[in-house]
């Protein structure tokens, strides 16, 4: 049975709501079959605030990110963004309301920082692609506030991981959205670099109050950094403050209980002996 949307909901909402989800189901639909990953989604993402999407593997997070940035079609429920339905984007309106980060190694490692830093101001660009004095400083500011601005003419492929990923980061910067989405950011980086990285998204949201959605699986590091967690498990799926989950006890049900344990007290997992 198709779920309804509440539309009392949507109309109350706060005015500082980038992103609410509302009885959200999401998964795969074809015309014969509805795979169904996870449902009774209910979320809020306000102005400012750095959110980490965790879970298990195959838990569904990045079906959830697919749902949310209009890759794929929900299930049932309504995704709003900035207080507007998300069906109701077009490519171009969408590109200027929310960017995304994502995991795959990207196909232009040839261009220059600044180069690929600029591809964020497409939606704002003219026919041909031309970039007026204030995309140049849109670009520029991207590339101070990520810290990277003594590598604007460097080539892409000369960059290491964690540089490259600064890199992406300010390109949605340059592209000027109140939401940035980030699929597991920290992949492939070391420890030290996993925390910059996490860190800097922190910062930023202080500096531009820019919402940050982020899937990861550094839960630690996100329960000390985030304003809010988005948890993922079997049968629940909860959004709150970090210290409101622990209090709750839901990082205990994230993995089998015999291998791996939630101290409360450090704020962080073990390996139970």
């Amino acid at each position: 049975m198709q779920e309804t949307i509440n539309f009392k909901k949507i109309e109350t909402q706060s005015n500082h709501s980038i992103l609410k989800a509302d009885e959200l189901s999401i998964g795969y639909q074809s015309k014969k079959k509805k795979t169904i990953v996870a449902s009774h989604i209910s979320i809020e993402l306000d102005k400012g605030e750095l959110v980490a999407l965790v879970g298990a593997n195959g838990i569904g997070k990045s079906t959830l990110l697919k749902t949310l940035t209009k890759v794929q079609n929900p299930i049932s429920g309504s995704v709003l963004l900035n207080n507007t339905q998300l069906s109701l984007f077009n490519n171009l309106e969408l590109s200027k309301a929310l960017s995304i980060v994502l995991t795959e190694p990207i196909m232009v490692k040839n261009l220059t920082v600044f180069e690929l830093v600029a591809l964020g101001r497409q939606p704002y660009t003219n026919w041909i692609g031309r970039l007026s004095v204030k995309d140049i400083e849109m670009i520029n500011n991207a590339l101070i506030q990520t810290n990277i601005i003594n590598l604007k003419f460097k080539k892409c492929f000369e960059l290491s991981d964690g540089q490259l990923q600064k890199v992406m980061i300010a390109r949605a910067l340059a592209q000027d959205t109140a939401l940035i989405i980030l699929d597991e950011p920290t992949t492939h980086l070391d420890m030290y670099h996993k925390a910059y990285i996490l860190k800097l998204l922190k910062k930023l949201t202080k500096e531009t109050n820019k919402t940050i959605l982020f899937s990861s699986h550094e839960i630690d590091l996100a329960i000390q950094l985030c304003d809010k967690m988005i948890v993922m498990s079997k049968n629940t799926i909860i959004s709150d403050t970090p210290q409101n989950l622990i209090e709750k006890e839901v990082f205990n049900s994230l993995f089998p209980k015999d291998m791996i344990i939630f101290d409360k007290t450090s704020k962080s997992f073990r390996v139970q002996k």
